[in-house]
């Protein structure tokens, strides 16, 4: 599903001489949940960038689904994009629509007829729990109800892959507690889960597969894994 082979990224302005990323190799598997942990600027926001061909690596081979993003032509980064659903820290929704519009938005993109759509988004708002607030302004929300409803428009397309950039980060344990259950109700539908996090309670709670990053490399990758903090 994902495949990086000894990829390096080198940030064009970078006056330090330290690379984002520095020789990752990284292997992850059709419907593996997967946890990116580590330090701030260890390379997490890096990865999830290379993924979603927001960058080209400065060298090395990223494949995602059977496209090399080191060469895949701009005018078919929105086809593969359509395999991908993202969400971040700080929501991104569009503030002057309601709940429905923010959703169905992704569904437009890609030119999906209006019969169709109003099907769909029903269908992602219910698995989130909004079926109710549908015609809710997305500024009327909390912040749980705010990132559900960007987990609902990155999942409307039915991607195979979620890439998740601390989903977390802006809610409080409850809440936190609620969205990694819908990531995991997700995850064994057969969606392929990427999420980056700082979170040290979910990372152990949840035993997933924990990778470990410092100073642009992978110090550890381990299976049923844990937050560590060790000196590499």
């Amino acid at each position: 599903m994902i495949t990086l082979e000894n990829v390096t990224k080198i940030y064009p302005d970078s006056t330090n001489n330290v690379n984002a990323l520095n020789g990752v190799n990284l292997h992850i598997k059709k419907g593996e949940f997967v946890f990116i942990v580590g330090d701030s600027g260890s390379g997490k926001s890096t990865l999830i960038k290379l993924l979603m061909r927001e960058l080209k690596p400065t060298s090395g081979d990223i494949t995602v689904m059977g496209y090399n993003l080191g060469k895949i032509t701009h005018g078919k980064i929105p086809k593969f994009r359509r395999n991908i659903g993202i969400v971040f820290q700080d929501f991104r929704l569009l503030p002057d629509r309601n709940v429905y519009d923010n959703v169905a938005f992704a569904q437009h993109i890609i030119q999906v007829p209006g019969r169709i759509i109003r099907r769909n988004v029903q269908r992602i708002l219910a698995t989130v729990g909004l079926a109710g607030k549908y015609r809710s302004k997305v500024t009327q929300l909390s912040g749980g109800e705010q990132q559900r409803v960007a987990l609902a428009r990155a999942l409307v397309n039915k991607p195979a892959i979620l890439l998740a950039d601390e989903p977390t980060g802006n809610l409080d344990p409850n809440t936190s507690w609620e969205i990694m259950k819908l990531l995991d109700k997700i995850n064994a539908a057969g969606t392929t889960v990427v999420m980056v996090t700082h979170n040290r309670e979910i990372v152990n709670e949840m035993q997933k597969r924990v990778i470990t990053m410092k100073k642009g490399v992978i110090i550890d990758d381990a299976e049923k894994g844990v937050y560590i903090d060790e000196e590499y």
